[in-house]
């Protein structure tokens, strides 16, 4: 099984790129916005979920670990495959995908092109206070720990709508008791209605939100 390629942009498609690893190119299905971050040319690592049929080997490509593992969570829900999967996160991306999920927000997952009003609502229902994928340890660039809600709890600069902000504000909140889900569902709500505070307004807001 392939699991990343790291390799020379040789062409890009409309709906695939290939990727030219040491004199071999790959055929690597993509969604638009990751091709759009694409330039021929160029060196580019590549995140790949491989699928294997009877009659078909399909690599589907991501420019980050977070990105291949929600779409491989989103194929989880019935009625979801590889195509509306990379069509969710094209109309939302990773943070706004995260925050869909967490609060259960149907009318977010109803942008995507291709999901109708029942298929949003399934995913609304079936994702909601559901942690976020770990994706694969041994991705650059990703902590299993931030995403399991380990995150460290030292005060943090980043914007709130920083998933790693929104980590720390969850790791925060479950060290002073709260459940994981109920932290991720309203550090997620506070990071949607105040996307530029900083750590210690996010957890306050966060903080309301639960205490209602």
């Amino acid at each position: 099984m392939i699991g990343k390629l790291r390799g020379i942009v040789d062409a890009i498609g409309e709906s695939e790129a290939v990727i030219d690893v040491n004199g071999v190119g790959y055929l690597v299905g993509m969604g638009g916005q990751a091709l759009a971050r694409l330039t021929q040319g160029t060196d580019v690592e590549v995140h790949i979920e491989t699928y294997v049929r009877e009659d078909a080997f399909k690599l589907w490509g991501f420019l980050s670990e977070r990105e291949r593992a929600w779409f491989a969570r989103l194929q989880l829900i019935q009625g979801v495959g590889a195509k509306a999967a990379l069509a969710i996160l094209d109309a939302l991306g990773v943070d706004e995908l995260e925050s869909a999920a967490a609060l259960g927000d149907a009318a977010a997952f109803g942008k995507a092109k291709g999901v109708g009003p029942k298929l949003a609502a399934r995913l609304a229902l079936e994702m909601k206070d559901k942690p976020p994928p770990t994706g694969r340890a041994f991705a650059s660039g990703f902590s299993v720990a931030a995403h399991a809600g380990l995150a460290s709890t030292q005060p943090s600069e980043a914007p709130a709508g920083n998933n790693a902000a929104r980590e720390e504000a969850v790791s925060a909140l479950t060290n002073l008791g709260y459940a994981e889900t109920d932290a991720r569902r309203a550090a997620a709500a506070a990071s949607r209605a105040s996307p530029d505070a900083d750590i210690a307004t996010l957890i306050r807001l966060a903080l309301k939100d639960l205490s209602k």
